[in-house]
């Protein structure tokens, strides 16, 4: 399982294993890792290290000081190396100094045309006092110098960042974009803030992103995920808490929570999942949530609403009636809302049952909170966006760019795990700990019908036992697997991704065995 950390978490961490080592010992770890990731991208990039243009941009933090001790190790290799000094006075001093003992050369920020000089005085002198000698080798180009780099790496802000990039780093950060370099940030990329993932202004864009002990939230989140590009972790040493302040299931992760039924199993004993969705305007919705429910690992699926007919047409083996929840039968576990209309009553009469209840759709809208609230077993809810804006009164944009702070607060406030649908979708408890996001999924999956899938998938995992957290993540990360297999590049419909669920499973299923 891929883990995340908070900043205060990692710091605590560093500072621990700092007093443990001599001085300098873990930004050398990480150095060593960042030039090495480096010098693959360049391998790739330009075909070699030796005679590869690399250009640093750095600020004032102890990641500009990562970026210059790496570039002084690329910088030894043949590579020639320049350093955009965005804070020279404070310039991390002995990250500086190797790098000119090296060979490398600094670069005033501001724009012109003249190119980077080396002072041989201020090499011999590096040691003593790099900053004093540092204006002698800022000279000017930092944008021909982007321009003509194979490699720009953003060494600009660390972890503790809040808000957008400064003007000048901005305007960098867009040239090194523009530009035909590829882009490697240290850590995270500048502008992004490491523990909500939300993107408050401007932000370097990453080609590849060296973390350094563990993976940060924004890593795993949008919107500051599509800032990262691939994510390479260096392992520093760090000793950190058993429990993570955000997950990221693996295949084999959702292969140990698959429900596998036994010898003894009966369609009852592996759970039977109520739906209760649909309408006379929306039968499709039920089509879709029986669909996915009768891929997710329960028994047998009880179908509750006015599109019983339409349901068993296409799914002969469900269990249809023509009564509300209350009189349907036994299940354990309901889902409820997926084109209910405005079908109150079943909403309300599923929220007083006694199994767990999946909330989808119309019935976020219907539901009670204090009912939710009240419930004495579990609920998922799972909304998009625009459900959850309108659910926390705030306006859709405000969700999207705040995912994670956005589910926490949905949780708490319905004391519900829920299921924050969307580019990265995160599943939260109400108790807190841990926030699941998933890594599966397309751009393709934004269409009519998917969300109704996910549903049925995501109620049979409860009714075949899972606990709401499991329901909801391994539930997404099936759909978001399906989803790329139906995909498979080109547009697919909600129904080919419910028929690609055998297929998910099978895969997770086949990599752990």
């Amino acid at each position: 399982m891929r883990t995340a950390y908070t900043v205060e978490t990692v710091r605590t961490a560093e500072r621990e294993l700092m007093a443990r080592l001599p001085e300098g010992a873990l930004m050398q770890r990480a150095a060593a890792g960042l030039a090495a990731a480096c010098a693959d991208l360049l391998n790739r990039a330009a075909g070699r290290v030796y005679g590869s243009r690399v250009v640093l941009l750095i600020g004032s933090g102890d990641n500009g000081g990562d970026a210059l001790y790496a570039g002084a190790r690329l910088a030894r290799r043949g590579a020639g190396v320049a350093a955009v000094l965005l804070a020279p006075e404070r310039t991390h001093a002995a990250g500086l100094a190797a790098l000119l003992r090296a060979g490398g050369t600094t670069l005033s920020p501001e724009a012109a045309d003249a190119h980077a000089h080396a002072d041989a005085d201020a090499h011999a002198h590096a040691d003593a006092d790099a900053h004093a000698h540092a204006d002698a080798h800022v000279g000017g180009g930092a944008d021909a110098a982007i321009r003509r780099a194979h490699l720009v790496v953003d060494g600009i802000v660390g972890i503790g960042g809040k808000g957008g990039l400064r003007p000048e780093a901005a305007r960098l950060a867009r040239l090194a974009d523009d530009s035909r370099a590829a882009v490697v940030a240290v850590d995270l990329p500048s502008g992004v803030d490491a523990d909500t993932g939300e993107v408050p202004g401007a932000a370097v864009r990453a080609d590849l992103t060296v973390t350094f002990g563990t993976h940060k939230p924004a890593l795993l989140i949008d919107p500051a995920r599509e800032y990262a590009g691939s994510v390479r972790l260096v392992d520093i040493g760090l000793d950190l808490p058993e429990e993570a302040d955000l997950e990221a299931l693996h295949h084999a992760d959702v292969a140990a929570r698959l429900p596998v039924p036994g010898a003894e199993s009966d369609k009852y004993r592996r759970g039977v999942v109520g739906i209760a969705a649909g309408s006379a305007r929306y039968p499709g919705a039920a089509v879709l949530a029986v669909s996915g429910a009768l891929r997710g690992g329960a028994g047998a699926v009880r179908y509750v609403g006015p599109a019983g007919d339409a349901v068993i047409a296409r799914f002969p083996e469900t269990l249809v009636s023509d009564k509300g929840p209350r009189e349907a039968g036994r299940v354990q576990a309901w889902v409820v809302g997926p084109g209910a209309g405005d079908d109150a009553s079943s909403v309300a009469e599923v929220l007083a049952s006694d199994v767990p209840v999946l909330i989808d759709a119309d019935g976020l809208r219907l539901a009670d909170r204090d009912a939710v609230r009240g419930r004495t077993a579990p609920t998922l809810m799972t909304p998009h966006a625009g459900e959850a804006a309108a659910l926390l009164g705030v306006d859709r944009e405000q969700v999207e760019r705040s995912r994670l702070s956005s589910a926490r607060e949905l949780a708490a406030l319905y004391g519900a795990t829920v299921l924050l649908k969307g580019s990265t979708t995160v599943v939260a408890e109400p108790g807190g700990g841990a926030v699941r996001a998933n890594p599966t999924g397309t751009p393709w999956l934004a269409t009519a019908g998917s969300g109704d899938v996910l549903s049925g998938l995501a109620g049979s995992l409860l009714a075949a036992g899972l606990p709401p957290l499991d329901a909801g993540s391994v539930g997404a990360y099936l759909h978001g697997l399906a989803g790329r297999f139906a995909a498979h590049g080109a547009p697919a419909g909600a129904h080919d991704v419910a028929e690609a669920i055998p297929a998910a499973w099978r895969d997770v299923r086949d990599a752990d065995a």
